[in-house]
């Protein structure tokens, strides 16, 4: 059985392979008020069986791990129903582009390099943790078109073939996601209330047939509907 927990706690799961780097981060977590760690796994493995047996709201995922690597522990969580519920973070380094976008299409639902700053790491957790993707719309934006329109690319599968299911609007809606900016960013910028901008967000997901705005990031530059220079962006139609 789980420990209680405060309501509203975000329950976070460490998984890295550097026991100094774990333990750092057990501490940062810690200090924050609204998390608590619920365990540390040394390897990808373990990582998927603390998730399903401590019950994490979150996962900071390393993703060179030994026995099973972090992005196959990533796609082992996001496929098991059990674990619906369960976000994963994953860490990497800005000269593994490659191995990004393979956590992402694992299921991630973003990504932070290993020297963010301490405040960045909590502020991240808590993101990712609400529902959101960790996409920021700049560099990471071009990081995952330039791979995507690489050779070797893959498309995440999708339960109608893509945004061409879309109304204009949704169309317009996936183009600010895909651009990084969060519901409230959206609202404002097509004159929505920020609710209207979420459900357009949930019903697009729903016809792409993606689990969450990192994949619908994806979606986005694979099929073309943007590209890795921004465009003027001029919202019509309702």
């Amino acid at each position: 059985m789980n420990p209680p927990h405060e309501p509203g706690t975000i329950r976070v799961l460490l998984a890295d392979d550097q026991t100094l780097v774990r333990a750092s981060f057990a501490m940062l977590v810690e200090s924050a008020r609204d998390m608590e760690v619920v365990g540390q796994a040394a390897t990808g493995r373990e990582a998927v069986e603390l998730a399903r047996s401590a019950r994490a709201d979150l996962v900071v995922m390393d993703i060179r791990m030994p026995d099973l690597d972090g992005i196959e522990a990533t796609r082992i969580i996001a496929a098991d129903e059990d674990l619906a519920g369960v976000k994963v973070l994953v860490l990497t380094t800005y000269d593994t582009d490659e191995h990004i976008i393979e956590a992402l299409r694992a299921g991630a639902s973003g990504f932070l390099v290993k020297d963010v700053k301490p405040a960045e790491l909590l502020d991240a957790i808590r993101t990712v943790a609400a529902g959101e993707s960790l996409l920021s719309p700049g560099p990471t934006a071009r990081l995952i078109a330039r791979v995507l329109r690489g050779p070797g690319a893959h498309t995440v599968p999708s339960a109608t073939g893509g945004p061409d299911c879309l109304s204009e609007r949704e169309r317009q809606v996936l183009m600010l996601v895909a651009r990084g900016l969060n519901n409230t960013e959206i609202a404002d910028a097509l004159g929505l209330s920020p609710l209207t901008a979420k459900t357009h967000v949930s019903r697009i997901m729903g016809k792409l047939g993606v689990r969450d705005r990192a994949q619908l990031v994806i979606v986005a530059y694979e099929s073309g509907l943007v590209s890795p220079q921004p465009r003027n962006f001029s919202p019509s139609g309702d």
